[in-house]
């Protein structure tokens, strides 16, 4: 079919973990895997578990950089409990980079300067505690870290990194009586590391930590989102950052540095059940941002469910600011128990965006109305965007004010650079409750089925120590392509699980403790159709799982690009954001990576929510990269779909070619003159 007007609703982004159920008006495609659906406005019988939620607390780094001693963060942990920062929910106080210069004993341990932390790190450790905080400590997973390439206000510092010393340092850190660890990449970059495999043996040594100490740190990876963390982060870490730093030493803060670190939060699968997309620490209260800024920064990182790490000096804080970060709706927001990512879900107007998250509870959700543009403008959230039907009531979050009941949308009159925060409480639109197929062992020589909660079923029993290795729900329905909220129920002690749709790559989902039946939930990306999702576990027996329920988010709707000679998606390679990205052919498995939305006012094909197609370096002669870039509104961005099923550059009247005929994965995606061969025909579905 054809892509249609969608709005400019750009999904948000990626995985290949994918899912979604009927959208509002459709007619749900029931199969036998499929149970009718839940009755709108009705909440499961499972209750939801509540999920660790994003950090909150005060760094160094953002106003002091590595000018910091004893004192200075004795003095900013006094100010988190006398300011009431820390009754509102700010506990951690976090040591950035300056408290050590790199040096070692004959022993590999750290030397630490006595005058600058009498008592040592341990010291200031229990001080934090000593105010009913948590304490963080900083380094990198190089050998020489940020102090040595980047030495900002103290020496350059070589060997400023833990390589080598992964299982000393980390342990020496449970020692002192840290709770939270960041570890930076200036080292991992410049010595050529693998961010994956380098945590992951830093994973290890925070675990053989805890093993020896029963001090469990808190992994925050800080590799600036390079190597694509939101791919393997969770399981790993707790949360990883999605792009550079929002401020760099000596700058003043403005509101373009907000925009710019949470347009990198692209990945809303890869956020849940405690795992958190990054995107960098707040400047609310530093100099250069108003009162309506900092308002905007702190809408955009609740909705987005982003850690709040003040970065301000919390000694010279004024009464406004205060009031800005303390707000225990907007706080209520970013902690949501849920654990989930709010997304784009409309895009009417160039600049105009409608972000919503779906929140604990039946037909609860949080909305952001951001003007982008220089002048005030009207703005409306759809209740269909959002998964919702009926009337809904809206709470003005900043003002406080209950706004009634509103039926089928809601508008108001945004200020320029300025965003609405609501909450929003409606009825469900329609969803589908999904059994796991009755998985087949053999035991004494005896096949036996399995299903971890259906033992009503007369042919199954259910799951015990023979469980099998995976759980499988097929046959689940999409209307379209785009994000849906998988409600995953379970039951029994904690544990992990790895979470794959179709063909795409998996994620590992965290499964609180729970002695009844309960629900953990991810945001998935499912392709129009049937889709099939897998549930294992990494211990080789499938987690006490055997229910799902799905719930589309039709906001995010968009379309698979199908090479007609090839049969193969358009794909952003390994789900990357970089500008300058060049799109492939690849095997069609779903993901944001995979999902294109089309404008008709504007003439984009848009990918991730903020991404445009690009003939790169406005070139309009055969064999031009076609790329991913931010969206800019200019001609080389602009594309005409044809009745013929060609897609045509604006500004060169050229064709969107698969690269020489090319039919395998990694086929690169080109201008090339028209010529009516297969490699330029796409099929949108």
């Amino acid at each position: 079919m054809p892509i249609r007007n969608l709005r400019s609703r750009a999904a948000a982004r990626l995985l290949a973990v994918a899912l979604v159920a009927v959208g509002a008006a459709a007619v749900p495609d029931l199969s036998a895997a499929a149970t009718p659906p839940t009755p709108a406005g009705k909440t499961p019988a499972a209750a939801e578990s509540a999920v660790p939620a994003p950090p909150m607390g005060w760094a160094s780094w953002n106003t002091f950089a590595a000018r910091i001693d004893y004192n200075l963060i004795k003095g900013q942990a006094d100010a988190l409990v006398s300011s009431g920062l820390a009754k509102a929910g700010y506990r951690n106080v976090d040591i950035d980079e300056g408290w050590w210069q790199g040096g070692r004993d004959d022993n590999g341990n750290f030397i630490v300067d006595p005058t600058e932390w009498p008592g040592g790190m341990k010291a200031i450790a229990d001080y934090v505690h000593s105010k009913g905080l948590k304490a963080g400590i900083y380094t990198d997973a190089g050998s020489d870290g940020c102090g040595y390439y980047f030495p900002e206000g103290r020496p350059k510092a070589p060997g400023s990194g833990s390589r080598l010393y992964y299982d000393e340092d980390f342990l020496q850190f449970a020692k002192w009586g840290f709770d939270y660890v960041k570890v930076d990449w200036c080292g991992g970059q410049a010595e050529g590391m693998d961010a994956h495999r380098s945590f992951q043996e830093i994973r290890a040594a925070i675990d053989k930590a805890y093993a020896k100490t029963g001090r469990r740190l808190t992994l925050s990876i800080c590799n600036w989102g390079e190597q694509n963390p939101w791919n393997w982060g969770a399981g790993i870490g707790a949360l990883w950052r999605t792009g550079s730093d929002i401020i760099l030493h000596g700058q003043t803060a403005n509101r373009s540095m907000i925009y710019t670190s949470f347009d990198k939060t692209l990945h809303p699968e890869a956020q849940h059940t405690g795992y958190v997309n990054d995107p960098d620490m707040l400047m609310v209260g530093m100099p250069g941002l108003s009162a309506a800024d900092n308002r905007l920064h702190m809408s955009l990182w609740a909705i987005a469910g982003a850690p709040l790490i003040a970065g301000n000096d919390l000694t010279k804080m004024t009464p406004e600011t205060l009031q800005i970060m303390t707000n225990p709706e907007v706080i209520g927001i970013d902690q949501d128990t849920k654990g989930l990512q709010g997304v784009k879900v409309a895009e009417d107007v160039p600049g105009l965006q409608v972000y919503g998250k779906v929140l604990a509870g039946s037909g609860k959700r949080a909305v952001a109305l951001v003007n982008r543009t220089g002048t005030a403008a009207p703005m409306t959230v759809r209740w269909a965007d959002l998964g919702l039907s009926d009337d809904a009531a809206v709470r003005d979050v900043w003002a406080r004010t209950d706004l009634g009941k509103q039926a089928g949308s809601y508008s108001v009159q945004v200020p320029a650079n300025e965003a609405v925060l609501l909450s929003v409480s409606g009825a469900e639109a329609t969803t589908v409750s999904y059994e796991a197929e009755a998985a087949t062992t053999v035991r004494d020589g005896v096949k036996v089925q399995h299903c971890a909660l259906c033992s009503g079923r007369a042919d199954v029993r259910p799951s015990g120590a023979d469980r099998p290795s995976s759980l499988t729900f097929t046959g689940v329905t999409a209307a379209a392509t785009g994000l849906a909220v998988v409600n995953i129920a379970y039951t029994g002690a904690a544990n992990t699980a790895t979470l794959r749709v179709n063909r795409g790559s998996p994620t590992q989902v965290a499964l609180p403790r729970s002695g009844r039946p309960a629900t953990v939930s991810a945001l998935v990306w499912l392709v129009k159709g049937a889709n099939r999702l897998t549930l294992a576990n990494p211990d080789g027996n499938a987690p006490a799982v055997d229910r799902i329920t799905v719930a589309a988010l039709p906001g995010t709707a968009g379309v698979q690009l199908i090479g007609g000679q090839a049969a193969k998606c358009a794909d952003v390679p390994d789900n990357t954001i970089v500008n300058g990205t060049q799109p492939q052919l690849f095997t069609c498995v779903g993901g944001g990576n995979q999902t294109w939305t089309y404008n008709n006012a504007t003439k984009q094909v848009i990918v991730y929510g903020n991404k445009c197609l690009d003939a790169y370096g406005n070139g309009k002669v055969d064999n031009t990269k076609v790329t991913i870039w931010d969206c800019h509104g200019a001609d080389n961005q602009k594309w005409n779909l044809n009745p013929n099923g060609t897609i045509t550059g604006v500004a060169s009247g050229l064709c969107l070619d698969a690269f020489n005929n090319g039919i395998t994965n990694g086929t690169k995606l080109v201008l090339w003159t028209c010529n009516g061969q297969a490699n330029q025909q796409w099929t949108r579905n």
